[in-house]
């Protein structure tokens, strides 16, 4: 992942390397100070409940700040659920699962640290998937 230093906080989306890709979607990301940001396109419907397996209450445990481009998102929490159109920010408190409708398209920014465990889960969970 790309590590920018502090003094410089712009870059092109082509700056970006890509983390993750799949049939799914294709997640661009950089390491800015202490925080990753994310610029991630969706291709299909995505339900990130199934790769949290493993952490407290297999809710993703980072915070996460962001903008939707384009389509849809829904967020869930133990308790409610909250849906984010194109247009809106959004920020996503800790003990969340969260489900994307295809052709969303969403710029994010999380802690590095919290986001880098987070991303060491996925990716198991992600591998085990895989295995079946």
């Amino acid at each position: 992942m790309t590590n920018y230093d502090t003094s410089g906080r712009h870059a092109a989306l082509s700056e970006f390397e890509v983390g993750f890709e799949t049939e799914d979607g294709v997640w661009r990301e950089a390491e800015w100070g202490e925080m990753r940001v994310g610029y991630e396109t969706y291709l299909t419907d995505f339900d990130d409940a199934p790769l949290l397996e493993g952490l407290p209450n297999d809710r993703c445990q980072c915070p996460h700040w962001g903008y939707l481009l384009s389509g849809r998102m829904t967020v869930r929490y133990a308790d409610h659920d909250e849906a984010v159109e194109a247009g809106e920010m959004y920020y996503m408190a800790p003990d969340h699962t969260m489900a994307v409708d295809a052709g969303t398209v969403l710029i994010e920014f999380s802690p590095r640290e919290e986001f880098a465990a987070l991303t060491e889960v996925v990716e198991a969970n992600m591998a085990a998937l895989e295995g079946r």
